[in-house]
C-alpha cells in the first residue's frame, strides 16, 4: 500500500480526501496511474495529455524530489508516502 498525500488545492479533485492509499508499488508512474483509475480529474491536474508530470506539479517519494529520483520511474516501495503539490505563484 502507497499513501498520496494531497493538499487543500488538489482535494475537490479526490472527493475531499487528503490522503489516498493505492494498492500498487513499484515506480511513481504505476502509483499515478491506479490514482488516475479512481480519481481521472485528479490525475488531469498532476499530469499533461502525454502522461508526464506537469512543469508546476512537484512530487516527493518519501521527501525526495522525484525529479532527483528518476522522474515517473522514481522508486516506489510498499508503505511510501507519496506528497503532490502545485507549486504556488502569486504576485
Amino acid at each position: 500500500m502507497v499513501t498520496v498525500l494531497l493538499p487543500g488545492p488538489l482535494r475537490p479533485e479526490a472527493g475531499g480526501e487528503s490522503r489516498l492509499t493505492v494498492a500498487v508499488a513499484g515506480t511513481l508512474r504505476a502509483v499515478l496511474d491506479e490514482v488516475a483509475s479512481g480519481w481521472p480529474r485528479l490525475d488531469r491536474r498532476i499530469r499533461d495529455e502525454r502522461g508526464e508530470l506537469r512543469r508546476y506539479v512537484n512530487v516527493y517519494v518519501d521527501g525526495e524530489d522525484c525529479r532527483h529520483a528518476g522522474g515517473l520511474a522514481a522508486p516506489v516501495s510498499d508503505g511510501a508516502e507519496v506528497q503532490i503539490l502545485p507549486s504556488v505563484a502569486g504576485g
